[in-house]
C-alpha cells in the first residue's frame, strides 16, 4: 500500500490530494492561480485532517515540475522539496505535458473519439506554447518543446495522423487549424490522472534527486510570460 500526496500548481488551477495507490482520498483547488503559494500549505493541512493522516504517514510527495507557470512551478517544487528533507521522504517529479495527455488518453477513450495521437499544449503567451505528442501508450512522438504557432503547425504528422489537441494553449491553434485530421478536446483539472502517474512511478522506485532537482521551464523565464 502506498500514500502519496500530489501537488500541482504548474497551471491556472491548483490542486493537491492524497492518494492511496492512485486512487485519490482527499482533494483541494484553487482557481486563482495568483494565490496558489497562500493556498498550497494550509490545503495540504486540510485534506490530511479530513482523511485522518499525518504526514509522517505519507510514503513519498510528488509534484508536477513543468513546463508551466514559472511562479507557480517554483511554488510547487519548493514545497515539495522542502517536504521531502523535513519528512525524509522520496520525490517524484510528473511532467505538466504528461498528465494533461494521460486524462486525454482515458477520458477520449471513454468518449470513443476516433483518434491515434494526443497533443497537450499550455499557453506560453503571444502565439507560443509548450507542447509535445503522445501515442495513446503515453509514449513521447515529439519531445516537450516550445512552438510559435503557425498554419503549417504539425503538417507532417497530420498527413497521416488524427491528432487531438487540448490544454490551455489549444484555443490558439484552433482559431489557425483547418485541417480534418486535427480535432479539440477540452480538459479541466482531475487530480486523479497525476495520481495514477505518481503511482506508476513509485512502484518503480523512480525518484528524484532532492538536492539537485529543478522546475522544467522549457525556457528562460521574463517578467512577461507566464508568470
Amino acid at each position: 500500500m502506498s500514500l502519496l500526496l500530489n501537488i500541482d500548481t504548474a497551471l491556472d488551477t491548483a490542486c493537491v490530494s492524497i492518494a492511496k495507490d492512485g486512487c485519490i482520498l482527499q482533494e483541494a483547488f484553487n482557481n486563482n492561480q495568483k494565490d496558489h503559494a497562500a493556498f498550497l500549505q494550509p490545503a495540504i493541512q486540510l485534506i490530511l485532517k479530513n482523511a485522518g493522516l499525518t504526514l509522517q504517514e505519507i510514503d513519498a510527495i510528488a509534484v508536477v515540475a513543468g513546463p508551466g507557470s514559472y511562479t507557480g512551478l517554483r511554488v510547487g517544487m519548493a514545497s515539495a522539496k522542502g517536504l521531502c528533507f523535513a519528512l525524509n521522504k522520496p520525490l517524484i517529479t510528473v511532467g505538466t505535458l504528461n498528465v494533461l495527455a494521460w486524462q486525454a488518453i482515458n477520458q477520449i477513450k471513454i468518449s470513443q473519439i476516433d483518434t491515434s495521437l494526443f497533443c497537450p499544449m499550455i499557453d506560453a503567451r503571444r502565439m507560443e506554447v509548450f507542447t509535445a505528442v503522445y501515442d495513446i501508450e503515453l509514449n513521447a512522438i515529439l519531445l516537450p518543446d516550445t512552438m510559435i504557432i503557425e498554419k503549417k503547425s504539425f503538417t507532417n504528422l497530420l498527413l497521416k495522423n488524427k491528432i487531438i489537441f487540448f490544454g490551455n494553449g489549444a484555443a490558439k491553434w484552433q482559431q489557425l487549424c483547418d485541417n480534418d485530421n486535427a480535432g479539440f478536446f477540452e480538459l479541466k483539472n482531475n487530480p486523479l490522472y497525476m495520481s495514477e502517474l505518481s503511482y506508476k512511478k513509485y512502484l518503480k522506485n523512480e525518484f528524484a534527486d532532492i538536492a539537485y532537482t529543478e522546475p522544467l521551464y522549457v525556457k528562460e523565464f521574463y517578467s512577461n510570460v507566464i508568470s
